[in-house]
């Protein structure tokens, strides 16, 4: 028998069940960060005992995930453009500006989700509302007045938590269409011997990407079928009361969607402008996953500021896990 699709009035339901709005003022609008304490990030800092970073980031270039073919359209989404100013070849041939320095300079024309990034509170809408309740049409085409990813700048740093869901199910990697559930996330983090606590920052391994770059393409990556959350793992984020979540997907929650045809991201649809929570999407994980196989420490500190662009809806984003 097939799962049941969730309907829209599930999707009601969820909202009034999960809602966040006005827990912390009626003018938030950085959401679940607020649950991140100055204490927290104390206690973050004593978790760095061999002085080892390992980046969660994919390189910003045109070897990136936008240029896999996929069924669905791209939505104006392509890899990083990097060209040049200046070169050390004008320098060399005598080309200089008018100052006369010897130099090169460079621009990047990319859309901001485009690679390893942050979902703004501003990115996605329930209806006509986006987070704590402020009205849709507060994104134009000037930008996002409320919810900008400017105002997460000074707020992703905390205690890190990697969940290496396939390692704990005794897999090398979680198949397309693999729905990771509650329990799931619960049995990786006992097999850790890891707590999951209010403020952490978790981040969750399917082990897609990995897959993606073993065999050498991105075909299928950028909106295709991939392991993610399950709809039901709402509850499980609610409670856990997290200040932010990312995997090494291109959307976090599982595709196929679990919801009926004209429900597009049902899980989307509630973490974001519902409960408020800062989603992380296509973080490289591999190295971070090989680290903690090898100590046996499945937490750390994680600092992970967004690009200030005021107005934006996401930020490219360089995650630092440091041990």
């Amino acid at each position: 028998m097939p799962p049941r699709k969730f309907t829209r009035e599930d999707l009601r339901e969820a909202a009034e069940k999960y809602k966040n709005w006005g827990k912390w003022g009626p003018d938030d609008e950085i959401g679940t960060l607020n649950y991140v304490r100055p204490e927290d990030i104390i206690a973050a800092a004593q978790l760095v005992r061999k002085g080892k970073v390992i980046s969660l980031a994919l390189n910003f270039d045109q070897l990136g995930p936008q240029g896999g073919k996929t069924k669905y359209p791209p939505m104006g989404r392509i890899n990083p453009m990097h060209l040049m100013l200046r070169t050390g070849t004008d320098a060399y041939s005598g080309v200089l500006d008018k100052r006369g320095i010897r130099a090169s300079d460079d621009v990047v024309v990319m859309p901001l989700q485009s690679g390893t990034q942050w979902d703004g509170l501003g990115h996605i809408f329930y209806e006509n509302y986006m987070w704590n309740g402020y009205d849709c049409r507060e994104v134009s085409s000037a930008g996002a007045a409320k919810c900008g990813i400017e105002k997460t700048k000074n707020r992703m740093v905390g205690r890190g938590v990697f969940l290496d869901v396939p390692l704990a199910l005794g897999k090398e990697e979680l198949e397309d269409g693999y729905a990771i559930t509650s329990e799931d996330l619960e049995r990786t983090a006992a097999a850790q011997r890891v707590k999951i606590r209010r403020g952490d920052f978790v981040i969750v391994r399917t082990g897609q990407m990995e897959r993606c770059q073993r065999i050498g393409s991105w075909d299928g990556y950028p909106g295709g079928d991939a392991p993610g959350f399950s709809f039901e793992t709402l509850e499980w984020i609610h409670r856990s009361e997290i200040a932010a979540i990312a995997s090494d997907t291109w959307g976090c929650e599982v595709r196929p969607n679990e919801s009926e045809e004209g429900i597009n991201q049902p899980w989307h649809w509630i973490t974001i402008p519902i409960m408020g929570i800062t989603m992380g999407e296509i973080f490289q994980v591999a190295e971070l996953a090989a680290d903690c196989r090898d100590d046996g420490v499945y937490e750390f500190m994680f600092v992970a500021p967004a690009i200030p662009i005021t107005g934006a809806v996401g930020s490219p984003v360089n995650p630092l896990a440091i041990k």
